[in-house]
């Protein structure tokens, strides 16, 4: 039987994979699994050799502070990688830990392949990564064309398959009143995947629906998250007087909200495609301490943050980074979204056309054959 190493290093990570596995295990069923990965992965029937919290840190300063357990963590994945020896190592995105587990791996046994799934960000900083990355790398996934002539001036063998968050999803009927016990118009609100995102935003984004309370009194928060940070963020509530915040951290009824909110604030990530696919109007915030904010300032060669403003080189969803991510500038972007309907309409027509030149018919499948072809 054929075996592949599922290595993921974030939830957002966990979760693309799983979408590629779950296609995988029904084109080809005689294949065995191990994974570093989260509550995706564990859903489908793959054992995971520790807990993906255990690695999820944040920027560049906790790198440092935790490089000790880092090393320690990377030691580890390696020889249970080299113990399993798989067929195929599939490393998905967090490069920073995904791909130094590959390299290494591959020092060791060579006739390990290696797929990395989700490219480096080689468009926006660290261009000359390519080249060190082509040496251990056998073949690597692209969710978006444009990355292309990254990788082909390099000659390095890559497939084009696409994002599976622009996929279209089934429509499940779900009575979001019975959820929320509540029918009133909904805000999705998304405060990261890590617990040091989830520490510095919540204060903010709690502040801003207080803001919000004091104008508009038909709206109910519904927080995003995962089932492991879903105490985090009902501790974060409970130390205030709100009573129109909600957590959701069910993948099908988070999915059946967010198309059924008038509006989302999210932190920037993945997540802003989904949102925008759904065709709901949102902005993206983002903060982290002055060094590691310091540090990236140097180091990236684009404009935005977000991918669709990358990509149409326009800040189609607008931006709150750092000193404008406090919740007097969210609340006053929101609610001047809020009072202007052929704004909210305007971004959703842009973005669309954005997507329409992002997407193809079913990146999973694509990338499950991709995996497939290479056994």
């Amino acid at each position: 039987m054929k075996k592949i190493f599922v290595l993921t290093g974030e939830p957002s990570g966990d979760k693309l994979a799983s979408k590629v596995i779950s296609k995988l295990m029904k084109l080809n069923p005689n294949i065995d699994y191990l994974c570093v990965g989260g509550e995706n992965l564990k859903s489908i029937g793959l054992k995971s050799i520790y807990d993906l919290k255990e690695i999820t840190y944040l920027g560049f300063t906790n790198v440092i502070l935790n490089i000790l357990s880092i090393n320690k963590k990377i030691n580890m994945t390696v020889k249970a990688i080299i113990e399993y020896n798989p067929d195929i190592l599939f490393t998905v995105d967090s490069p920073d830990f995904t791909l130094r587990v590959a390299e290494r791996v591959k020092q060791i046994n060579k006739k390990i392949k290696t797929v990395h799934y989700v490219a480096p960000q080689v468009w926006i900083w660290r261009e000359g990564r390519v080249k060190k990355i082509k040496k251990f790398i056998d073949k690597i996934l692209l969710l978006f064309s444009f990355e292309k002539k990254y990788f082909e001036k390099e000659n390095m063998d890559f497939k084009f398959v696409g994002h599976p968050l622009l996929e279209d999803k089934p429509k499940i009927k779900i009575d979001i009143n019975q959820i929320l016990g509540k029918n009133k118009a909904i805000i999705s609100v998304f405060a990261g995947s890590r617990h040091s995102e989830i520490n510095i935003l919540m204060p903010i984004l709690l502040d801003f629906i207080k803001k919000m309370n004091q104008k508009y009194s038909d709206m109910i928060y519904v927080f995003h998250t995962t089932k492991d940070f879903a105490n985090l963020v009902k501790t974060f509530i409970e130390k205030t007087d709100l009573s129109n915040c909600e957590i959701i951290s069910d993948d099908k009824i988070k999915s059946h909200i967010l198309q059924k909110s008038i509006f989302a604030v999210a932190k920037s990530g993945t997540i802003s495609l989904e949102i925008s696919n759904f065709k709901i109007p949102s902005i993206i915030i983002y903060k982290m301490n002055f060094i590691n904010f310091f540090i990236i300032k140097r180091l990236v060669n684009t404009r935005f943050a977000n991918i669709l403003n990358i990509a149409a080189d326009e800040e189609l969803i607008p931006e709150l980074l750092q000193s404008k991510c406090n919740s007097v500038m969210i609340y006053n972007t929101v609610s001047n979204f809020l009072e202007n309907p052929n704004k909210m309409e305007d971004q959703i027509n842009k973005t669309q056309k954005i997507l329409n030149e992002l997407k193809i018919k079913s990146p999973s499948d694509e990338a499950s054959l991709a995996l497939n072809n290479l056994l």
